[in-house]
């Protein structure tokens, strides 16, 4: 008995171990395989059934998060995000002014689609633009990964966690955007500034003679269907009809297409992303059976203790497990709590290089072209932006 007690709480030690590193010391895993494998042994082990372990997996989560993909690749392969960035960036040439529109337009963007979807896409584009300027990438990189984090915090169909949210809270997409949308909206504004600060060759005001990015290829058919589609979604979710249906609709009309073959929009989906919450859900169940959230039944009570255990947590174990873990110690009622717990595991994501998987995400496309983003040059950075807009949360929403 105690022996399996003791590989009971080794497994579960080891898998989020592995979650907050990302990897296990010798062995080739992800996130995703992780809590998948950590899953599969503890029931194994007894603690759940496989039936508890598949009634833990949240169908609502995975449908809205899949459906969500499947747009977000559509509107990539129209060419919507590369038109959208370079109309946006085509209103000025000068370095600050650029900054400016890189951050409220990847902000802005990642507030209606995923924002791991914004950084993967706008990376690229960002290091072609600065290249082509002949300027500093590194402050374009930290404002994409600070603005997609912080844009992200606006609306339910932001980011992975909030999607999260969404299912277990039922608050509605527009009171959580009247909410959350000005806390986006002045964090973009602090980085902004901060950013000003710390990087003098950004403050020039002074027009750059060379060309911007192009308008980027449209499929002109697919464009339209695409955002006529889109369109209809977001109105779905301003309405109050139901995220997951809603989304799922939209997904199941743009698979239904001539223009576009369907393995290419597929291979597009995050299916790691997509195993990792399965097994994520698992591992929070088994948790919640064993009776380890104890310790943070009381620390979560006030919104100070709720902002700083979320905040703590999320750059622990990542924000998405950080969210399945605290989620039961919420009453379902309680809309502040749910809004403080959105806010702060998408804010938390700032504060170091792996603290979000968009921050990720940025550094290794940069890194594949050639530009290194390090951990420390973000951690100046992300430490006093997270601390700040943290702040304004609590005194917006306390």
């Amino acid at each position: 008995m105690l022996l399996r007690q003791l590989a009971i709480y080794g497994v579960l030690g080891l898998t989020y171990l592995g979650l907050a590193l990302g990897y296990l010391p010798g062995l080739r895993m992800n996130r995703a395989t992780i809590a998948l494998v950590g899953s599969a042994f503890l029931i194994a082990l007894g603690v759940l059934s496989l039936q508890e372990a598949w009634d833990a997996i949240d169908a609502t989560t995975i449908v809205f998060l899949l459906s969500m993909m499947v747009v977000n690749a559509n509107l990539s392969f129209a060419g919507f995000f590369q038109r959208a960035l370079a109309v946006l960036l085509s209103v000025t040439r000068s370095p600050f002014g650029l900054l400016i529109a890189l951050t409220f337009a990847s902000g802005v963007l990642s507030a209606f689609f995923l924002n791991d979807t914004i950084a993967l896409i706008f990376t690229p584009l960002t290091l072609s633009l600065t290249q082509a300027l002949n300027l500093n990438p590194l402050p374009y990189l930290l404002a994409l990964a600070g603005a997609t984090n912080i844009g992200s915090v606006a609306t339910l169909s932001g980011n992975p966690q909030n999607i999260l949210i969404a299912s277990f809270s039922g608050i509605s997409y527009i009171d959580f955007l009247r909410t959350l949308a000005p806390v986006a909206l002045i964090g973009l504004a602090i980085q902004v500034g901060l950013l000003w600060l710390l990087y003098p060759e950004v403050r020039s005001t002074q027009p750059s003679e060379q060309l911007l990015l192009g308008k980027g290829r449209i499929f002109k058919p697919l464009y339209q269907k695409t955002i006529i589609i889109t369109t209809g979604l977001l109105i779905a979710f301003a309405v109050g009809l139901p995220l997951a249906v809603s989304a799922l609709v939209a997904a199941s009309l743009l698979l239904m297409t001539r223009r576009i073959k369907p393995q290419r929009i597929l291979k597009e989906v995050d299916w790691n992303l997509l195993v990792m919450f399965s097994g994520l859900f698992i591992l929070t169940k088994v948790t919640q059976k064993l009776n380890l959230l104890e310790p943070f039944t009381y620390a979560v009570n006030s919104s100070v203790g709720l902002l700083s255990v979320t905040a703590i947590l999320s750059n622990l174990i990542s924000n998405v497990p950080a969210v399945l873990l605290l989620q039961p110690l919420i009453p379902k009622d309680d809309p502040q709590s749910w809004l403080l717990l959105a806010a702060s595991s998408t804010l938390a994501g700032n504060l170091t290089l792996f603290g979000s998987v968009a921050n990720l995400i940025v550094a290794e496309a940069a890194a594949k072209l050639g530009y290194k983003l390090t951990f420390w040059e973000h951690l100046r950075f992300g430490v006093p932006l997270t601390l700040v807009t943290l702040l304004l949360v609590y005194l917006l929403i306390h």
